[in-house]
């Protein structure tokens, strides 16, 4: 978990930061780990600010498409061969699955318990591993893709749906679930508001900007056709709530996106062409707070870090907003990375030729590229 900080000290650590970067039935064992096969000779294919490559190549044939990657954590990740030459998998094309231990220096081969389907995915959280094999239904495993379970139909399954969380959207409904273990049903009331599009509980001690203390809070909010932002809160996993005002933005605001991480809350409004640069407001003190974004790019991806710090990914490269205003960071990333924050606090960025795995807090980083090859 990140470290809460306050205020002054998260900018004077971010500053440190910048001043301190240099800008450029499955139940058989799987084989033994691939060792991982030297870095790429010739030109360096990162900037310098990707410290480490880690590059294996596969006993995969060369036919095959890139792969689908998802990191749960720093270390542990899945890869999805489920392709050649752009075609769905087939007999002579049989889905792949590999798994690795250790962030991508080495990677062991699972046997995938659907190699033949119209349509492979895959999805991964903290002790769950699920795929989905169209029109098969689903497969997920506990114990790193080892044994799996089969649940057939189009609904995931319930351990997919019990890692998501106790507080749920039911699908498009706009009602909020709570999950009983078995089945998400409605909470006993819902939030007073004509439109709903996110909701967030957070996990465990929550602290805000004044020190206030937030634990299972949940919150709701939307954005109505008519452009008008609501939200609410409750203490008691919905049997009640209440309204909290969320001021108005410059601009319009076509969805809203809920954040509780490392002792934030944020709303993140994304603006109707999916272009623009989002509003953002942070919950301190019981009520939404606007944040100011000076400096900001044109557009760009928000993620937030938590101690009162957002990433950004735009059209400049990477940044963050913090105390009120934007600034660059030497980061790896580039607009159309996109940046994802891990439950362990890493950052994964997927790019065409490799995933981007970022480790440390706030905006002190260090970056790992990690690339797969075929034979």
């Amino acid at each position: 978990m990140f470290v809460l900080r306050t205020r002054p000290l998260v900018l004077s650590a971010l500053v440190a930061v910048l001043a301190g970067c240099s800008i450029g039935d499955v139940r058989r064992p799987p084989p033994a780990p691939t060792p991982p096969s030297p870095s790429p000779t010739g030109t360096r294919p990162f900037p310098e600010s990707v410290g480490e490559i880690r590059h294996t190549r596969l006993a995969v044939p060369e036919r095959y498409d890139q792969p689908h990657v998802e990191f749960v954590d720093a270390d542990q990740g899945y890869a999805l061969f489920a392709a050649c030459d752009g075609q769905p998998p087939g007999p002579d094309c049989q889905a792949l699955l590999f798994a690795t231990p250790d962030g991508g220096r080495s990677w062991r081969r699972l046997r995938h318990p659907k190699p033949v389907a119209d349509n492979h995915q895959l999805y991964t959280v903290p002790g769950i591993l699920a795929l989905r094999a169209e029109p098969y239904g689903w497969w997920t495993s506990t114990d790193g893709g080892h044994n799996f379970q089969h649940s057939p139909g189009e609904t995931p399954p319930p351990q997919w749906q019990a890692a998501q969380g106790r507080i749920q959207l039911i699908g498009d409904s706009g009602r909020v679930g709570l999950w009983d273990g078995s089945a998400l049903r409605p909470v006993p009331a819902q939030p007073p508001m004509p439109a709903l599009n996110t909701v967030a509980q957070t996990d465990g001690k929550t602290v805000s900007g004044d020190g206030t203390e937030y634990r299972g809070l949940v919150v709701a909010a939307g954005a109505s056709e008519d452009g008008r932002l609501h939200a609410a809160i409750s203490w008691d996993e919905g049997r009640s709530w209440q309204r909290t005002p969320v001021p108005a933005p410059e601009g319009e605001v076509g969805r809203l996106r809920l954040a509780a991480v490392a002792g934030d809350l944020w709303l993140i409004g994304e603006r109707p062409d999916r272009t623009g640069f989002p509003a953002l407001w942070r919950f301190t003190a019981r009520k939404w707070h606007l944040e100011s974004t000076q400096g900001h790019p044109e557009s760009g991806q928000v993620v937030p870090l938590g101690g009162g710090i957002a990433a950004v990914v735009g059209p400049r490269g990477a940044g963050a907003i913090t105390e009120g205003r934007y600034v660059d960071l030497p980061w790896p990333l580039t607009v159309g990375h996109h940046l994802r924050l891990l439950p362990d606090g890493t950052l994964v960025a997927v790019t065409p030729d490799a995933v981007l795995l970022g480790t440390g807090i706030f905006a002190d980083r260090t970056w790992t590229a990690v690339t797969l090859g075929t034979d």
